[in-house]
């Protein structure tokens, strides 16, 4: 195993427990997806051997070899990227979770083209909280009606949110805007529905993020180096 990987992940760990201290939330209840777009079969399976079975991708097609060529491992795949209607299929097909609906044809699709011998499609919908123009999402005055729709498709469980915010100068810009996304989170858990899954916060935002309420972080460079 390349002891980098593994010294990464073991750093970024004590980091999510420190923030999880600091912010007195369970130790626990923030999961690490270890986002390994660009990189390797190899790197994921020493990510793995360090601990590691959730793996987020950005790239479908890239993805899509990858998670074949690892099948002989018990990993967790997750679609953070953006989802164009030629792809759905691929989606739908081989990952477990999807981060990034963010319009109702794309659930529809999800919906339609998830294998019945399949679990159902874990889905996360991507919020563009601050209104970043190059950002993927849902506007959050759109949030309730698409949540609620893509609730009641069949193969699909609508899990929570996640987002992509503008990076911030100060850890009060971070703090700010993901306590944006924790209130729209929250609001649709008062109207009933059954959400546990915040997708927030990255290897330069992580603190902030779980001082606000993540679930769920997403860390690539943290753990594999740059690209």
């Amino acid at each position: 195993m390349n002891p980098s990987i593994a010294d990464n992940i073991a750093r970024v760990q004590a980091q999510i427990l420190a923030a999880c201290q600091a912010a007195g939330c369970t130790p626990g209840s923030v999961h690490l997806l270890a986002v390994s777009k660009t990189w390797g079969p190899d790197a994921v399976r020493q990510a793995h051997a360090a601990g590691l079975t959730a793996f987020g991708e950005n790239y479908i097609q890239e993805a899509v070899d990858k998670i074949t060529a690892l099948r002989d491992l018990p990993l967790e795949w997750h679609c953070i990227g953006p989802i164009q209607s030629n792809k759905t299929r691929l989606v739908a097909e081989h990952f477990d979770w999807v981060h990034s609906v963010d319009r109702l044809k794309i659930a529809q699709r999800l919906s339609e083209q998830r294998p019945a011998e399949l679990p159902p499609l874990q889905v996360c919908i991507q919020v563009n909280v601050d209104g970043g123009h190059n950002k993927s999402g849902v506007s959050p005055e759109e949030l309730p009606a698409l949540a609620q729709a893509v609730a009641a498709l069949p193969r699909l469980q609508l899990r929570g949110l996640m987002t992509i915010p503008e990076p911030a100068e100060t850890e009060a810009q971070m703090r700010a805007v993901h306590a944006q996304a924790n209130a729209l989170y929250e609001a649709l858990r008062q109207q009933g529905l059954p959400l546990d899954t915040l997708s927030m916060g990255m290897s330069a935002d992580m603190a902030a993020a779980i001082a606000e309420g993540s679930t769920l972080v997403r860390v690539g460079t943290a753990i594999f180096g740059q690209r």
